[in-house]
């Protein structure tokens, strides 16, 4: 379980500069009245972040009501691609209010149609179809659902199998959680589906196999441990629907060996597999390419999106190739919020935005300035920073005991507290809970990117302080 952040305000150091502004108690007394309700009527999966108050958000800053300013290196959990309220979401949400239109259930709008057309052009799978949701996991539940139907439509009930990989996270839904990697989050299901099963994922962290920086690395041998993990499990090829993976995981921001991913897609074409990407955090600029597997020079099958979708509302996508979209007639996959006018617009504009402005190209420019400053970062604090990952604007830095790989998801808890404390927001550590995602808005520049990183920096050094 992961740990809540103390709810109790500390005088902390004034700070005043173009990005951040701290002038009070942090939490803030008022913080502090509105987390006791919190804790009185919410349960308490919903109070494990840093303690802040958000009143209004705008580009890379997020403020409280008393004044205080932070530097959000979180993007609302990697959400806001083009800011915070961004000016043209923000236009378009309005527009289509004004208009008098909230909700259209499955009848077609003008902003479904123009929206679905729009990301169509964005992917390379020919002729595809695009399917509205709400979440993330409603894109992951669709894909393997459209996965299993496929199978038994061209191997029948034989070819049912989803292969995953292990640590993956696909959503908390109970067929998203079945087809993820986290053991522990599978403990309530109890009765788990037999054929998802999960395979290692090519972590350069925990298997040399997987590391290319390793002399003895080879994409054959790497590949070669996934069909051994297959032949383990007894798995064939002519069993499997469909491989579903993350471009790369959440709790590691770590992509995978580009020619394993070529094998991987070899092997599925092979056996008439779907290939699933979920770039529900990778999409939409966030790596430095509009879509985080044009990293590997393959295409999916289908492709789950979400969270950058729109920078702010509710809503996620499956794109894939039309034999498989259409394989269920009219009205029987559809959901109630698919493709509401207000957030089709809103993400109308936000994909406008981001290509328009070159987000992806920002990120790919200010990525590199994150590896240099985050490389250096690591060499200053080599004895409790284990590894840094990443690509774009998404980036893991993973705390471990002094100099071993044994996670320290405590330290990694208190970096991120001495952050908030100083003006700088991440959200709650992930993975192991022991990994700060370093990920602000596509649109930050090289002064604010400089200024968090050396905020980050403090923060390190305060949490090392605090264990002598």
């Amino acid at each position: 379980m992961s740990k809540k952040f103390s709810m109790i305000p500390v005088d902390v150091e004034p700070v005043e500069t173009k990005y951040r502004r701290i002038q009070t108690q942090i939490p803030t007394p008022e913080a502090a009245k509105y987390f006791e309700l919190a804790e009185k009527y919410e349960p308490v999966s919903m109070q494990g972040q840093p303690p802040i108050l958000w009143d209004h958000a705008k580009g890379v800053n997020v403020y409280d009501r008393e004044g205080n300013c932070w530097l959000d290196f979180s993007s609302g959990v990697v959400v806001a691609n083009s800011g915070h309220c961004n000016s043209k979401v923000q236009e378009a949400i309005i527009e289509t209010a004004e208009n008098g239109l909230l909700h259209s259930y499955c009848f077609l709008t003008k902003q479904r149609g123009e929206l679905e057309a729009y990301i169509s052009n964005m992917v390379p799978i020919p002729d595809n179809r695009v399917f509205l949701l709400s979440t993330g996991a409603e894109t992951t539940e669709c894909a393997v659902k459209l996965a299993r139907t496929y199978g038994i439509q061209k191997g029948g009930k034989e070819k049912i199998t989803i292969i995953g990989f292990q640590n993956a996270f696909h959503g908390r839904t109970l067929g998203s959680q079945m087809a993820g990697g986290s053991e522990g989050g599978k403990e309530w299901i109890v009765n788990k589906d037999a054929d998802m099963q999960q395979v290692p994922f090519p972590n350069a962290f925990l298997y040399d196999w997987a590391d290319e920086e390793n002399p003895l690395y080879s994409d054959e041998a790497c590949f070669d441990e996934f069909l051994n993990a297959l032949k383990v499990r007894g798995i064939k090829p002519n069993q499997i629907a469909g491989i579903m993976t993350e471009t790369f995981q959440g709790g590691w921001v770590q992509l995978m060996p580009k020619g394993f991913v070529k094998k991987l897609r070899e092997f599925c074409t092979e056996h008439d597999i779907l290939l699933i990407f979920d770039e529900v955090q990778a999409g939409f600029g966030r790596t430095g390419k509009l879509f985080g597997f044009l990293h590997y020079e393959v295409t999916p099958d289908l492709i789950c999106c979400g969270k950058g979708i729109s920078s702010s509302l509710p809503l996620s996508c499956v794109i894939g190739r039309s034999d498989v979209m259409n394989l269920y007639g009219p009205n029987e996959m559809t959901s109630t919020h698919s493709g509401n006018p207000v957030c089709s617009a809103a993400a109308l504009a936000n994909l406008h935005y981001i290509v328009e402005q070159d987000l992806a190209g920002n990120a790919k420019k200010m990525g590199n300035l994150c590896e240099r400053l985050l490389r250096e970062l690591q060499r200053k604090h080599e004895d409790v920073i284990g590894r840094v990952n990443g690509v774009g604007l998404v980036w893991g830095i993973i705390f471990t005991k002094t100099k071993t790989k044994q996670m320290d998801c405590d330290f990694a808890h208190d970096v991120v507290e001495a952050a908030f404390r100083k003006g700088l927001l991440f959200f709650a550590p992930v993975g192991s809970g022991a990994t700060i995602k370093v990920c602000p808005p596509l649109i930050v520049e090289e002064e604010a990117l400089r200024e968090g990183i050396s905020v980050l920096d403090e923060a390190i050094q305060c949490a090392k302080d605090s264990r002598k």
